[in-house]
């Protein structure tokens, strides 16, 4: 085809930058297959591996799609897809191709290579390093990104909870677990009460799914397993360490819980120091004395450890108790719903598990809500007391809750009193306004909470009404701090995460926006871009039009 017609094939079927198609003027393979970080062809194949998989088009110019044609060196094909092989770990193989044009009328070569997806749970490295698409940017992959191809549910995996024990028998059991299953099998299915005292052990695990076919499971011996049998599922440590803590972090006892986890739960759950608190209402003079933590506030978070913990990894579920305090429980593995707040608002279930077949066993015998209550209803026990909102730290493969069990801010406390008609979601807004965590909400939910009349600003503080302000206000209350240059700080968390995932190239606001993971335009804008570009560590290509349509940001 001539160079024309060529054109117009690129432009039909390789129409846009983007996540999966990238257009590159390399004019020297010998230079470009292996050349600078972030500009060079095995970087590209990285990035968008680590997407969907998409093309990589060379010898065209950018925007323009011109044909410049590129000098292929030395390289064939299939020389070329084994230099891709070499230097990309983990690319895949099939589907990874490269066809080569060459014009009838100009001589010109194009290349366009394949590049697949990269395999389940294996990102693709160039450079030692993994990279990701962001609209037609090439970036350092994000820790989100990364977890979701770690964590990527594979259709047809193998369920590590579902495998069977062929060295395992029913007396590798312990009796009081298989009761204590029982008891809550009744509760789960009360229709199936009767018949259920009426199985012996191998029905009742059957049809509770804790077995397979009378076979002993991971997720039995997990759940129901002797101690002393631990060694059937190595490398799993099978244990939940409890540590008490005094508030300066100093260690004043602890325990390790092993199998059979069923009981251990209860164990572990008595053993913590649920003390009275006292907290008196507004106009009473009778204090309120509930217990620092609900029995569902025990056991749900160390149950959920349980079912969602990479066994694999080798390691134990920990759980913190502070004195007095509050509690902390960690499990190593994803968190796997798209975010906690999703969970919370819409009260959805996830549709993926890390454990299937050892969650449905907790969930028969009654330890864990699958239907996506539990952690809501951990929100609302919270909320009934008074108390601040459980906080998730999701964060280098771990899970980490905490629960704290006492008022924390007393205006926080005395507002949910006061407003018993109050959403959930409003009360955990309210909630970032008492921890002081205003940059964790948007502009607009801000704004929510002043319209209600339930936090008023004291210069760059934002305050629950009632609290008793911390500083002194520096500007005018109806002013943007970020905006007066006398009141300037260090650059805020939001401005350093956007600095981090910005490279050397010029972005647009929805790019920038894309790549913090955000979708709400206001926020990003009043939280990361404009404090970032007012410090001066982000300039504008047209810093005198602001809202030019061609505007681009790029690093100081």
């Amino acid at each position: 085809m001539t160079e024309k017609e060529l054109r117009e094939y690129i432009r039909m079927n390789y129409p846009k930058e983007n996540e999966a198609n990238e257009w590159k003027e390399f004019k020297n393979l010998k230079n470009d297959f292996n050349g600078k970080e972030k500009n060079d062809i095995i970087s590209y194949v990285s990035g968008i591996a680590n997407m969907d998989g998409g093309n990589l088009v060379i010898g065209v110019v950018d925007q323009t799609l011109e044909i410049v044609g590129t000098d292929t060196y030395n390289y064939d094909t299939d020389v070329a897809k084994l230099r891709i092989k070499d230097q990309c770990a983990n690319v895949p193989t099939d589907g990874l191709a490269i066809d080569e044009y060459i014009t009838d009328d100009t001589q010109k070569t194009v290349w366009v290579i394949h590049i697949p997806k990269h395999l389940p749970r294996l990102p693709v490295y160039a450079h030692s390093k993994a990279f990701q698409r962001i609209g037609s940017s090439l970036i350092d992959i994000t820790k989100d990104r990364m977890d979701a191809i770690l964590f990527e549910p594979v259709p047809n995996d193998t369920d590590w909870t579902a495998e069977i024990l062929p060295q395992a028998t029913i007396d590798s059991l312990d009796p009081e677990a298989i009761k204590k299953a029982r008891e809550g099998y009744k509760r789960y299915k009360p229709k199936n009460a009767e018949l259920c005292d009426q199985w012996d052990d191998f029905t009742f695990l059957n049809k509770a799914h804790i077995t397979i076919d009378g076979k002993i499971t991971r997720a039995a011996l997990i759940l129901l397993g002797k101690e002393e049998n631990e060694w059937m599922i190595n490398p799993c440590v099978c244990k939940v360490r409890w540590c008490l803590k005094t508030l300066d972090n100093q260690n004043k006892d602890y325990e390790i819980y092993s199998m059979p986890l069923i009981l251990a739960v209860d164990e572990l759950a008595s053993n913590i120091r649920n003390t009275k608190v006292r907290f008196l209402r507004p106009g009473s003079m009778q204090p309120d004395m509930p217990r620092r933590y609900d029995d569902f506030t025990l056991r749900e978070p160390l149950c959920n450890c349980i079912a969602h913990q990479l066994w694999t990894a080798g390691t134990r579920i920990e759980v913190v108790e502070f004195e007095d305090d509050h509690l902390i429980f960690q499990n190593y593995g994803p968190f796997i719903p798209s975010s906690v707040m999703q969970v919370v608002m819409n009260d959805s279930p996830s549709s993926y598990y890390l454990n299937p077949f050892l969650v449905e066993a907790m969930r028969n015998v009654d330890l864990i809500d699958t239907e996506g209550g539990g952690i809501r209803h951990l929100f609302k026990l919270q909320r009934e007391r008074m108390f601040p909102m459980p906080e998730y730290d999701i964060n280098d493969g771990k899970v980490k809750l905490t629960i704290t069990g006492h008022v924390g801010n007393k205006a926080y406390a005395d507002l949910l009193i006061e407003h018993p008609e109050l959403t959930l979601e409003e009360v955990v807004y309210l909630d970032c306004i008492a921890k002081k965590h205003p940059e964790r909400l948007s502009s607009t939910q801000i704004q929510k909470l002043v319209d209600r009349d339930l936090i008023v600003r004291n210069g760059e503080e934002w305050l629950v009404m009632g609290e008793n302000p911390t500083t002194n206000p520096t500007t005018n209350p109806t002013t943007n701090p970020t905006t007066n240059p006398t009141t300037r700080s260090l650059p805020t968390i939001q401005v350093k995460r956007l600095l981090e995932v910005m490279g050397d190239e010029e972005y647009s606001s929805s790019q920038l926006r894309t790549m913090v993971g955000l979708k709400d335009k206001n926020y990003f804008t009043e939280k990361y871009l404009n404090p970032a570009i007012e410090s001066g560590l982000v300039l504008m290509a047209y810093p005198e039009q602001k809202n030019h349509r061609n505007q681009r940001y790029r690093k100081a």
